[in-house]
């Protein structure tokens, strides 16, 4: 039997809301068929989906990124806004965008879910003068050719949008307006002033990624103006074929997770700016999204990217990959402030919508687990007798833990509220709970995320993913024997 050993009084740091933010893009029908279809009968007058906005509000999403990724770095933002809007081609995905949802849109959806805005802004083909504007858009009460522009548009009272980024992997050739490692940094840092001229009080956040040499620059060149920077992961990748990996492979992929966090952590605090600076980890997801034949002349490019809305494809992997993900936020909630899940609704996202209504993927639920029941302080926590299994990954062999846990408790209440992973694809775990002697407690609740084997999925008309809860009773010993079924999240709430 494994045993978790606990000291709830031992305080490790305290968790950002922002870790279980969320992503929307311009990409295939995350925005168009997923958050607004004038169409469907589940609309408001806006063309809003109620379903959809309900379903975001039952996991108290705390902040919202867009418009992009890819899409972001040739968006004109400009043409986004008012009541002509012209319809463009985007050149990130080859398709037309019909511009019908741009700033005011994005930002009054954001207040009906309950959100922080945070807006992603051109740093490809844009410059960093449209970049102040777009603050100045949002942020400025009248003052300003565009401030003006807002007030004519109906908007009197500034949105006053507190995050903003500069770019998006910018690093990457696949990027409208790419930048290399010498301009990037320069780029930034003139962006980053013209911006915080005209709002001194927004964060920024630079897109970079857990490499020293792009950060050298970037830092050295742009860190006194910085707040975060962003890193992106996707570890099941999947952009040319569609060949998803089995539940074994993803929970080996988990053992990959912290490398990047830690990276990045240790060259902020190499170069000085660890307290200052915190991480975004403002993109990932298991997997990675499936858009082929991008710059093909002759092979049909829209069409595959119907495969990423299989619902079949997201299983107890997917939730049990991402319950160690935001496990590994929490344990570093010392330096990363902010994670937003890719995407929220459609395409990989843990929401699907149809005609009829929608499907909560298994991922969904894990949020729903996590928001509601975990706490806001992270405390000291070891797990000792946690038995290994083995998978075979890119022709290695990887010892995988089979329970991940991490421990918490909310700002006032000694409760203990704590996560545990059961990774193995087909056997329970019991795991002994010692919560130490300085508090005492009386009655226990598990909720678990569980499906009906490792490869569950949730469908129209199908629902193999859920949540459940029982009583766990103490043991003459004054500790808790749980047992946690394969494949599940767990969240174990001792009062």
């Amino acid at each position: 039997m494994a045993s978790l050993d606990i000291l709830p009084r031992r305080e490790l740091g305290i968790r950002d809301p922002k870790l279980f933010g969320h992503f929307l893009e311009h990409f295939h029908r995350q925005i168009y068929g997923g958050i607004v279809d004038p169409q469907s009968r589940f609309s408001d007058e806006h063309g809003f989906r109620q379903d959809v906005l309900k379903a975001l509000q039952n996991i108290r999403v705390p902040i919202i990124r867009w418009p992009g990724g890819c899409f972001v770095s040739a968006y004109p933002w400009k043409d986004g806004i008012g009541k002509h809007r012209t319809p463009y081609f985007d050149k990130a995905w080859r398709v037309e965008e019909p511009n019908l949802f741009g700033t005011d849109e994005f930002i009054a959806y954001c207040r009906l879910v309950g959100a922080e805005p945070y807006i992603c802004t051109n740093a490809g083909t844009g410059t960093a003068e449209d970049m102040s504007d777009w603050v100045e858009y949002c942020n400025l009460p009248s003052g300003g050719k565009w401030a003006k522009r807002r007030i004519e548009n109906g908007y009197p009272a500034p949105h006053n949008v507190k995050y903003w980024s500069i770019g998006n992997e910018n690093w990457g050739y696949w990027e409208m307006g790419a930048k290399d490692i010498g301009e990037w940094g320069r780029f930034v840092r003139e962006s980053a002033k013209m911006m915080k001229r005209v709002d001194p009080s927004i964060e920024l956040v630079a897109a970079s990624i857990s490499d020293l040499d792009w950060n050298l620059d970037l830092l050295r060149q742009a860190g006194k103006y910085l707040d975060w920077i962003a890193i992106h992961s996707y570890w099941d990748l999947l952009a040319q074929e569609n060949n998803l990996s089995d539940y074994e492979t993803c929970m080996a992929y988990t053992m990959d997770i912290e490398e990047p966090i830690l990276k990045t952590k240790y060259i902020l605090g190499a170069l000085g700016f660890l307290g200052k600076i915190r991480i975004a980890y403002d993109e990932w997801n298991l997997r990675g999204w499936h858009h082929p034949h991008i710059d093909s002349a002759e092979e049909d490019y829209l069409t595959p990217r119907d495969k990423n809305d299989i619902n079949a494809s997201y299983t107890m992997a997917d939730a049990v990959f991402s319950a160690c993900f935001l496990n590994q936020c929490l344990k570093h909630s010392d330096v990363v402030g902010m994670a937003n899940f890719s995407p929220t609704v459609n395409t990989r996202g843990m929401i699907y919508t149809h005609p009829e209504g929608i499907v909560l993927r298994s991922t969904y639920f894990v949020y729903e687990l996590y928001t509601r029941h975990l706490g806001d302080i992270i405390v000291d926590a070891w797990m000792s007798e946690n038995r290994t299994f083995d998978v075979t990954k890119n022709g290695q062999m990887v010892h995988v833990p089979v329970l991940d846990a991490i421990a918490t408790r909310r700002s006032g209440d000694p409760a203990l509220r704590i996560a545990m992973v059961n990774r193995h694809p087909d056997q329970p775990e019991a795991v002994s709970i010692h919560p130490g002697s300085a508090v005492q407690f009386s009655t226990a609740t598990l909720y678990s995320v569980i499906g009906d084997s490792k490869d569950a999925y949730n469908d129209i008309g199908q629902q193999q993913v859920r949540i459940v809860e029982q009583p766990v009773q103490w043991n003459p010993q004054n500790r808790l024997d749980v047992e946690l079924l394969p494949h599940s999240v767990n969240v174990l709430v001792i009062k």
